[in-house]
């Protein structure tokens, strides 16, 4: 892929107008793309995707097997349409659980949290990426409790999985808007009563700097960690057929979604979480080599 130059992977050509910020336009094939310049490594072997800041566990887990990475977010992340409810729900009403299956959504639901009056929760959480976030929380305050995580982390286990101590158990499950209603659904399906609140969405990044671009789409894998994220990639190249480097995805959830939108390479591991997901991102990189070794 190193031989593939830029024009190939953003359609039509590049039209900018310059300004003093140093600033420029473009179009890609769907939707328009502000663009700025950046730095980069000289010769990454693994594109991390995640948001600027957000990379950082990663990028050092990777640094441990000399592997340099290139830092080119794909999605940002922008309020949901229920977020105002959030922090009068948790003032107003008392849940037996908290269910939070991301970060992003631990995060917002912390802000939220401590604007309520830091009410007595008890948090289930998907997996252990998503209960770091709670760690320095639970150092100061007694009224947080992370008390669930489930022996997979998927959607699909912790709906089967969530403890239910007395028929009428509530859940709170404040989620993105693009989230599935795997969760809902499955703990509905067990007697619980749920209450979702689309708290944060994501979108897909819209400043590109040209030559980031460049060398991302020569670099050998892709580390994606949300469906959304596989989709603004395939948003970014004209053609998923010119573009056959290795996927690496945090979990199955996101591999499948690859898969369905036509990427080819695509790695994951059994069981999401940072250690599989770098183990997924070495064997991208071993049957890379192999094949430019052929």
């Amino acid at each position: 892929m190193s031989s593939l130059s830029l024009h190939k992977f953003v359609s039509p050509p590049l039209y900018i107008s310059r300004s003093s910020s140093a600033n420029y336009s473009t179009h890609s094939r769907h939707n328009s793309i502000k663009i700025h310049c950046s730095s980069s490594p000289l010769n990454p072997k693994v594109v991390v995707t995640r948001e600027r800041g957000k990379n950082v566990k990663l990028i050092n887990a990777l640094a441990k097997h000399g592997i340099q990475c290139l830092e080119f977010p794909l999605i940002e992340h922008a309020p949901g349409p229920d977020l105002h409810k959030l922090h009068v729900t948790l003032t107003d009403v008392h849940f037996d659980w908290i269910i939070i299956t991301s970060p992003e959504a631990g995060l917002v639901f912390m802000d939220a949290w401590r604007a309520a009056g830091s009410p007595n929760v008890k948090v289930g959480v998907v997996g252990d990426g998503t209960a770091s976030v709670f760690k320095d929380v639970l150092q100061l305050s007694n009224t947080l409790e992370v008390a669930f995580t489930p022996s997979k982390a998927t959607a699909k286990v912790l709906a089967s999985e969530l403890p239910k101590d007395k028929e009428k158990c509530t859940v709170l499950y404040p989620a993105s808007a693009k989230a599935s209603c795997e969760i809902e659904e499955g703990l509905s399906g067990r007697g619980f009563i749920v209450e979702r609140l689309n708290t944060y969405t994501t979108v897909g990044v819209r400043h590109v700097d040209p030559l980031i671009l460049e060398q991302a789409v020569a670099t050998p894998v892709l580390s994606v960690a949300s469906p959304s994220a596989i989709r603004a990639w395939v948003e970014v190249i004209p053609s998923v057929e010119q573009w056959t480097n290795g996927v690496a995805c945090i979990g199955e959830t996101t591999g499948v979604a690859a898969k369905r939108l036509g990427l080819q390479n695509v790695y994951y591991p059994p069981n999401p979480g940072l250690e599989g997901w770098v183990s997924s991102i070495l064997e991208a990189l071993k049957v890379h080599d192999h094949l430019q070794k052929a």
